[in-house]
């Protein structure tokens, strides 16, 4: 009973001890002391410090919505920059400076569009034009769009050549440009606009 007594004396805080030792005399027994510390339970805290809180501690707030936008944002900056960087391999292909080549030298778009035949930059992809569609050589795929313009005005530039075979040349289906007023201009397509 003693050594019992001595045990809780080295566990529980003065004050416990103090409440203890006035609740129950030296013959009490161990069943009645286990009973008391069962009913009177003691905060862990209490028992290393005297310190006690007198505010609650604040609620940690729920971290998905900040971990779900940060994701949002990540995702939207990588395919922004996937959008970007396949956009630019595009403009600076040998299919699409071949392509504006044959543009230049067409008689119908400069009486159309006038002189400096370039393509439509735009300010978001940092003066680059936006290309719409693919080039896809080892497919023998290419299916392309893009706006231009020139001194007198613009439109917008639709080309499409396939390739049968491996060896075969590409077959040009589509290859001309629709003028902002309506008018389609069929591009003469002597030079091969694309390269194997």
């Amino acid at each position: 009973m003693a050594s019992t007594l001595t045990r809780l004396d080295t566990v529980l805080p003065r004050a416990s001890r103090n409440a203890l030792r006035q609740s129950f005399n030296k013959t009490a027994s161990v069943t009645q002391i286990r009973r008391y510390t069962e009913d009177h339970r003691v905060d862990r805290a209490s028992l290393y410090s005297n310190f006690k809180s007198h505010r609650e501690l604040p609620r940690i707030e729920k971290r998905w919505p900040a971990v779900l936008g940060l994701t949002a944002v990540v995702l939207t900056g990588w395919s922004a920059f996937l959008t970007y960087v396949t956009n630019e391999t595009k403009v600076t292909s040998s299919v699409v400076k071949q392509i504006m080549r044959t543009l230049k030298a067409d008689p119908q778009l400069t009486e159309a569009l006038g002189l400096a035949i370039r393509p439509q930059p735009e300010w978001w992809l940092n003066g680059y034009p936006i290309i719409h569609g693919q080039i896809n050589q080892l497919q023998g795929n290419i299916d392309l769009s893009f706006r231009i313009k020139g001194s007198m005005g613009s439109g917008t530039v639709y080309f499409t050549s396939v390739r049968k075979a491996k060896g075969i040349p590409y077959e040009i289906l589509r290859f001309r440009v629709i003028l902002d007023d309506g008018r389609v201009v069929q591009v003469e397509t002597s030079p091969e606009p694309q390269s194997e």
